[in-house]
């Protein structure tokens, strides 16, 4: 085996050593290719049409792919609107959220397309509008023909060709586009001076051919002697040619604008159009000016092409020339499908280099590697053999220290059982007497309940005891079944008879409920009683008065079922998952056990070779079942004994019914003797305790000296503080509801309840949590066990202090109120009002109407009882307290009269001093010196 590892460990070296000899290799031969490589920056243009119908939108766009095949790195965007204004706004505005770097646009029309410009320019976007203008000058570049200049030409020519006279019919374009205007223009400016030459009609062709044929066809009829027509494009004037090809009237002299191959430069040729004015797309241009905007290059803003008059005279060059265009056009094209062929022969080649010299480079790295290793593999084996005896040496002395520690841990274990083997003893002597005593009938019933408290908890502290023994017999397999036939229905009926008296005094509902007469089970009965009064006990102790528990017994499948089902406050999913874990204790504080019944439990029905399952939600119940098999093949034969040979006396059933119900009975503090009319006490006790055996004995201890008020949660805790304000509280930490740290800050932070002391009761005996306890304002922290002659001195302690400190702000009230006995309503209404002035005391608008506000009361009440209790007007008693205060502050504290003045509630210093020299007869300054 260390063989094997050592060679496992070995490769793992060598790879990793040609690992790291690799890698640098691999990235210097990625960095030498990536140099041969340079990175253009690549743009994206959008270019947004206004229509592609017509043939010179068509060459526009033709133009601009030939230029662009000459930039390769340029990502080209192109989107047409059909000729519909709000179309292409939405286009714009579509190319502007794909984040383009610049914008080529040959608007539909001036106004509508104008702000959506305007707001690619604000953005810092480059706009370059191409043909048609738009109305505001943010746009970077403009591409076109100059529209007037060729208005005007026509306009000249038409004076040319009719010899200065004749009549005209002019179709436009789209009214509102800027090329149909300026046209119109020059068209008109060239024509003014001559009155004879008349435009005697406009149509309004859109631009299209078959919108200018439709129209003009509507009113050809109307005007025979018309000798000129004069269309915006060739297009629309073809559609007139077709309207006179088509009738029967004679065709005047036709004009044209645009002059492509395809279209006007064919029209004129062919006879079917007098003459067209040359207008250039301007795509090319457009491409390379953005070019130049894009590599931050000089350029000119408004780029006008050069135009002419296309006719008879010279349409056959312009064909030629265009013809000559496009043949090199293409010609170029071929040699950029050759240079691409070319390029990817070359890139080919250049990855065939790449291959070879990589596969030389590994070749050297790994005949060097190979020596390498060759010569280390010795030094790694000699190393592997001293690290291989180190590891056996240290698991020969891992394996001695978990013998040593398994020794040591099997000691404390026997350790800690012969300890709860002694503890059997003690209980078993102090209980003997104790139930001498509680025999006796001449005992006082106050030193009986002491006696039975004593007796609940030595039988919890035995139970707990057994409990251990039994689980530690259980860990060592010492624990043997000895089972035997018995009626499982009269078995768990003699254990529910033990619960009997405690569900009537709690008036909860117990029920054995099962349609079997008898049901014979094989069954160690001292092991199942246990399992049966822990789940009944626990049942008790979850489920509140008026409740419900039922015990179901039936059979199913060669089984026996037992299932225990209550209504008391339940499990969440949480809890039912460690339910039966080994010292687990549940979810709720004041319900909290020991750990070990459920877990005891689950193991002595396995010792059964049965099944134990919970199943419960929170706040509606909880139901466990018990599935034992039938007869006793199950069961090995030193595992069954004769029904005779079980112990079965009514002494063992009693044991265990007085350990398990002891926790659910409780004990009356009422005095069965005379009654007596209790005399009126000086100070009220609040006692807040959820555990009814510690209340009680708090009671009896404290009943003789104070009058004693009772609560058993959060709830109940403040209503009887805030209804009888208490002289003093005791709290334990942990009760339903709203816990003691929780009660303590609410009464601390309340003016009825923040002059009372609270001493807190707990088992939480980390500093930590003595710190929490002190941080709520807590006057004193108890930890349990307590002694209870400490507690008492420490109440009297409290007590005297808080007289002490009231001495301060009291000290001038009638000496009769002081000493007088005030029953309790009225003490309760001294201690609230006391409380209000105290708590307001550096509130300078304190006033009467404030108290009976906050307090619920009329002034006429108020002003009455304040007198009949302290013989003092409000107003002066108010006056005497601050007094009183700043004399204390005045002695005790370093502050300044200001500061005593503000925390007193007086508005000013002097204001203070005044009132305090009337009063006291010496100022501020001379009673801190005296």
């Amino acid at each position: 085996m260390i063989r094997s590892f050592s060679n496992c460990l070995l490769l793992r070296l060598h790879w990793f050593g040609i690992t790291r000899l690799f890698i640098p290799g691999m990235l210097l031969l990625l960095c030498f290719c990536a140099c041969t490589r340079q990175t253009k920056q690549t743009y994206t243009i959008g270019f947004s049409q206004c229509v592609e119908s017509d043939a010179w939108r068509k060459t526009m766009l033709e133009g601009m792919k030939r230029e662009l095949t000459f930039h390769p790195t340029i990502n080209f965007i192109y989107r047409q609107a059909d000729g519909n204004s709000p179309k292409q706004v939405a286009q714009v505005k579509e190319l502007l959220q794909k984040k383009i770097d610049l914008l080529i646009i040959s608007p539909n029309e001036a106004e509508p397309l104008t702000p959506v410009v305007e707001e690619a320019y604000n953005k810092g976007i480059p706009v370059i509008v191409v043909d048609r203008k738009i109305s505001t000058p943010h746009y970077t570049a403009y591409v076109g023909g100059d529209n007037y200049e060729i208005g005007k030409m026509a306009g000249q020519y038409a004076l040319h060709l009719l010899n200065g006279k004749g009549k005209i019919i002019e179709i436009t374009g789209l009214p509102k586009s800027s090329p149909a205007i300026e046209r119109h223009k020059g068209f008109t400016d060239a024509l003014k001076n001559y009155p004879s030459l008349q435009v005697i009609h406009q149509v309004n062709g859109e631009w299209l051919n078959q919108t200018a044929k439709s129209e003009f066809s509507k009113i050809v009829t109307q005007y025979p002697d018309v000798n000129l027509v004069f269309a915006h494009n060739d297009m629309m004037a073809h559609g007139v040619y077709e309207v006179y090809k088509n009738g029967t009237q004679p065709q005047p002299a036709i004009m044209g604008v645009d002059g492509l191959p395809d279209a006007g430069l064919q029209f004129v040729s062919g006879k079917k159009i007098t003459a067209t004015m040359l207008y250039p797309t301007g795509g090319e241009e457009a491409i390379r000016i953005a070019l130049k905007i894009l590599n931050k290059q000089t350029f000119v803003k408004d780029n006008l092409l050069q135009t002419t008059v296309i006719d008879s005279t010279n349409v056959r060059i312009m064909q030629l020339q265009a013809e000559k265009t496009i043949s090199q056009q293409q010609q170029i094209e071929r040699q950029q499908l050759m240079l691409k062929e070319q390029k990817r022969i070359y890139n080919n080649q250049r990855t065939y280099v790449y291959i070879l010299v990589t596969s030389l480079i590994l070749s050297i790295i790994l005949g060097g590697l190979a020596f390498y290793s060759l010569r280390e593999n010795r030094k790694i084996s000699r190393k592997l053999q001293k690290q291989n005896q180190e590891i056996l040496d240290h698991q020969a002395q891992l394996i001695a220290m978990s013998a040593k520690a398994k020794a040591a841990n099997e000691a404390k274990v026997n350790f800690f059982t012969n300890i709860s083997h002694e503890f059997r003893t003690p209980l078993t002597l102090i209980l003997g007497p104790l139930e001498e005593l509680l025999a006796n009938n001449k005992i006082h019933h106050t030193i009986s309940q002491t006696h039975t408290l004593i007796q609940k908890n030595v039988l919890r502290l035995l139970r707990l005891v057994n409990q251990l023994i039994d689980f530690r017999k259980i860990e060592v397999d010492k624990m043997r079944l000895k089972a035997a036939e018995n009626d499982l229905i009269n078995f768990v009926s003699d254990i529910i008879q033990s619960y009997k008296s405690i569900a009537q005094k709690r008036n909860i509902d117990l029920r054995l409920i099962t349609k079997e007469r008898q049901l014979p089970v094989w069954m160690d009965i001292n092991m199942m009683d246990k399992v049966i009064f822990n789940l009944l006990s626990n049942a008790f102790k979850f489920t509140k008065d008026n409740g419900y528990i039922h015990i179901y017994i039936s059979k199913s499948d060669n089984n026996a079922i037992i299932k225990i089902e209550d209504n008391g406050v339940g499990m969440s999913k949480d809890a039912i998952t460690h339910a039966f874990d080994v010292f687990y204790q549940g979810e709720y504080e004041n319900y909290k056990g020991s750990g070990l019944g459920l877990a005891l439990s689950k193991e002595l029905i396995t010792l059964h070779k049965g099944t134990i399952s919970v199943n419960s939600e929170k706040w509606k119940g909880t139901s466990f079942e018990i599935c034992l098999p039938l007869g006793n093949a199950h069961l090995e034969k030193e595992e069954m004994i004769l029904e005779q040979e079980q112990e079965t006396n009514q002494a063992v059933l009693y044991e265990h019914e007085k350990i398990y119900t002891a926790d659910l009975k409780t004990e009356t503090t009422s005095n069965p003797d005379i009654e007596e009319i209790p005399a009126e006490k000086e100070h009220t006790v609040l006692v807040i305790e959820d555990n009814a055996d510690l209340r009680h004995f708090l009671v009896n201890k404290l009943n003789p000296q104070y009058e004693i008020l009772q609560a058993d949660n959060g709830q109940s805790a403040l209503q009887q503080a805030f209804d009888n304000i208490p002289d003093l509280i005791i709290c334990d930490v942990v009760i339903p509801g709203k816990d003691g740290m929780a009660l303590t800050s609410i009464f601390k932070n309340d003016f009825r309840t923040s002059h009372i002391p609270v001493v807190l009761l707990t088992a939480k005996t980390a500093m930590e949590q003595q710190i929490e306890g002190m941080k709520n304002l807590a006057d004193a922290y108890i930890t349990k066990p307590f002694n209870i002659t400490f507690l008492q001195q420490t109440i009297k302690s409290l007590l005297s202090n808080r007289a002490r400190l009231k001495e301060h702000f009291t000290g001038e009230l009638p000496t009769s109120l002081k000493t007088q006995t005030i029953g309790k309503p009225d003490r309760k209404f001294i201690n609230e009002f006391s409380a209000l002035v105290e708590s307001n005391l550096s509130n300078e608008d304190l006033t009467a109407d404030a108290i009976c506000k906050q307090m619920g009361i009329s002034r006429v009440q108020l002003y009455r009882k304040v007198k009949a209790l302290l013989d003092i007007n409000v107003n002066d008693y108010i006056l005497n307290t601050r007094l009183q205060k700043a004399k204390y502050l005045l002695k005790n504290e370093t502050c300044s009269i200001g500061e005593i003045a503000s925390k007193t509630g007086f508005s000013s210093s002097a204001y203070f001093s005044n009132v305090f020299k009337t009063k006291v007869g010496v100022t501020p300054k001379e009673y801190r010196l005296g």
